[in-house]
């Protein structure tokens, strides 16, 4: 019996794809460990409420985004009577696995804030928009107003500078505030950016009640570590190991080939 040329090719190639596989596991052991990537998040609009006189009320998030998935959302609109109301929210959030970089992006369109409008008249923004990034370098974060109208209150500018802080009073008594560009350090070491956020100031006179609404929020990082290919000694180790088995699995088919062919002659 003899075994074909083209049987022999064929063991050939079953073998150097056997050593292939063997040192492709062996360069990915050899590869350092590294930290997991970073994670991205983004919502749109949430609240939590506990108003004098009316139960306590929670909505949100809307429009949540993750660099796990769904790493796109939008919501048509957001509409809480007497509280809040917007258009279109739209967030995002993403992973460059090669980097180890995060980006997340949230925003809110047609926004009108009735909360305290008995007080300030009434506030709305043509856009209320927040990013982050994380890269090797670091963290960044900004914000975003378009046609930001704060009725009594005054006005606040395109760019608001980090923490911009607006104090909502009542006879003389704070009962809110409103940060704009809010930038939280977080302790895991990412980074929140709020593009506005309004805080009930509980348990003083003139209080109408506790609780938050965020608009247009964006987290990032800390960023992973990219995941590095095998270099320095795990990679010679690797390729020697790719030259040394190739040769005697390429030997072998050919000696069988030999031998088999002499019995058939």
């Amino acid at each position: 019996m003899s075994v074909r040329p083209d049987r022999a090719s064929t063991l050939t190639r079953r073998g150097g794809l056997a050593v292939l596989a063997a040192v492709a596991a062996l360069l990915l052991g050899a590869a350092p460990a590294s930290a997991a990537p970073g994670d991205a998040s983004a919502t749109g609009v949430k609240l939590a409420l506990s108003l004098l006189g009316s139960k306590a009320a929670s909505a949100g998030p809307f429009a949540a985004a993750d660099a796990n998935g769904p790493t796109t959302n939008t919501f048509v609109s957001v509409e809480l009577p007497e509280v809040l109301k917007t258009g279109a929210v739209n967030t995002s959030a993403s992973r460059d696995d090669k980097t180890g970089g995060v980006y997340a992006k949230a925003s809110t369109a047609d926004v009108k804030l009735d909360l305290l409008k008995s007080v300030t008249g009434g506030i709305s923004l043509a856009l209320a928009e927040a990013d982050c990034e994380a890269t090797q370098k670091g963290l960044s974060g900004k914000a975003k107003l378009v046609g930001a109208d704060l009725g009594k209150l005054g006005v606040v500018t395109t760019d608001p500078a980090p923490d911009t802080e607006v104090d909502v009073e009542l006879v003389g008594v704070d009962i809110a505030r409103i940060t704009f560009n809010e930038q939280v350090h977080n302790a895991d070491g990412s980074l929140t950016v709020n593009a506005v956020h309004l805080r009930l100031v509980g348990g003083v006179l003139g209080s109408i009640g506790t609780g938050d609404v965020v608009l247009s929020s964006a987290t990032c990082g800390p960023a992973g570590l990219p995941i590095p290919l095998a270099s320095g000694a795990g990679l010679w180790i690797g390729l020697g190991l790719l030259a040394v088995s190739a040769v005697p699995v390429g030997v072998v088919a050919i000696r069988r080939h030999r031998s088999t062919s002499l019995l058939a002659h």
